[in-house]
């Protein structure tokens, strides 16, 4: 059983953000599995999607239910093998578990208040320059890989793009170069769902003792929808429908009810919301949602992917899943098609997985193959 423990780094010095501001006296939460070799180039970095955190394998030591989000990939004898790799997890600037964001102090302010909605605006590009710096005190120079999915699947290839020299191989999994229209528009309406919401108070809803948590439950309900394939729902819940409301069905007592939850594809999403309203920050989603809305390297030259990753020196795994709608197979040969104009190496496996966008956190076998052979090969090629 791998043992995990939460780390915090204070940064005094400011960082630079793409918005022109800064920001000064951050901390970084992250986590670390595995042992940093002699000549250290066995370094590993996994860059977390929009709700998870720096705690992405193992458990704590008193808490045995607390696997890591990623704990099916990465550990002793898994795709990711900590037998031979040091793991490091990085919790984003803005993000609420652990990591400086608008749920800390101000450092400017005199009374002690949180950032709130004044927490400046971040980028996928910002938070690959503070993990930079994490790196730096760590005495990590050069990452055998880098590594996420979804939004970390944009962290990863904005690595190879803003520091090349210091990635030998990047695997991104279930992403895109950029966000396609409708999915823009999916996080407009879950952001408009918490703005709207009269507990958010312009988003200092922590001055007011409150929490704008029916915004956020629907903004988690709308965002797990996208997450998953139709198939997946069809077979999961179907139009079934609770045993209560069965039982009202068969008798003449049964009427439509707008406040009750009827379906069972109902019960489940509002169980996802209620969850996550109770954990999730409402400026953390907004932050969050817009650095992936952001997210575009080709903007700086005329809409030309193969420009854009010109930069990039890294060996490259991408993988995707045929049901992904979400970030469609389409966009990672994007990617791909990219890279091979500029002559990179680059390895792609499209997986028929059923699950839809969520396929990346699961225990696919062919995936999992996929990448464990991928990192068999890198663990050959820096000697461990």
């Amino acid at each position: 059983m791998l043992i995990a423990s939460s780390q915090s780094m204070h940064f005094e010095a400011p960082l630079p953000l793409q918005s022109g501001a800064s920001i000064r006296a951050y901390e970084l939460a992250f986590e670390t599995y595995g042992t940093l070799n002699g000549d250290r180039s066995n370094a590993v970095l996994i860059c977390h999607a929009l709700n998870a955190s720096h705690h992405v394998a193992g458990v704590y030591a008193d808490q045995p239910q607390s696997a890591g989000w990623w704990d099916s990939m990465i550990g002793p004898g898994k795709p990711v093998d900590t037998n031979r790799f040091f793991v490091i997890g990085v919790n984003n600037l803005g993000s609420c578990f652990g990591s400086t964001g608008p749920m800390h102090a101000h450092p400017d302010s005199a009374d002690g208040q949180v950032y709130g909605a004044d927490f400046p605006v971040v980028t996928v590009e910002d938070w690959v320059d503070a993990q930079a710096r994490l790196l730096d005190r760590l005495g990590i120079q050069t990452l055998a890989a880098v590594m996420g999915g979804s939004l970390g699947g944009m962290q990863a290839l904005a690595w190879t793009l803003q520091y090349p020299a210091r990635v030998r191989r990047a695997v991104v999994v279930a992403s895109a170069p950029n966000l396609t229209a409708e999915n823009i528009a999916f996080n407009e309406v879950a952001r408009r769902a918490i703005v709207t919401d009269p507990d958010f108070h312009g988003g200092h809803f922590y001055r007011h003792g409150t929490v704008p948590k029916r915004g956020l439950r629907i903004a988690r309900m709308i965002g797990h929808i996208t997450y998953l394939s139709d198939d997946v729902m069809n077979a999961k819940f179907g139009r079934q429908l609770r045993s209560t409301v069965q039982e009202a069905a068969a008798s003449s007592d049964y009427r439509y009810s707008t406040q009750e939850v009827e379906f069972q594809i109902e019960s489940y999403l509002r169980y996802q919301g209620d969850k996550f309203a109770d954990y999730f920050d409402a400026n953390t989603y907004l932050l969050i949602t817009r650095a992936l809305d952001y997210f575009d390297p080709a903007r700086r030259f005329g809409g030309s992917l193969t420009a854009a990753l010109a930069p990039a020196r890294s060996k490259f795994l991408l993988v995707s899943f045929v049901t992904d709608w979400r970030f469609a197979p389409a966009r990672s040969r994007e990617i791909v098609k990219a890279l091979l104009d500029n002559q990179r190496d680059v390895s792609y496996a499209e997986i028929d997985a059923p699950h839809g966008h969520d396929a990346f956190l699961l225990d696919d076998k062919r995936y999992h193959s996929v990448v464990r052979s991928y990192f068999a090969s890198l663990a050959a090629e820096v000697g461990v």
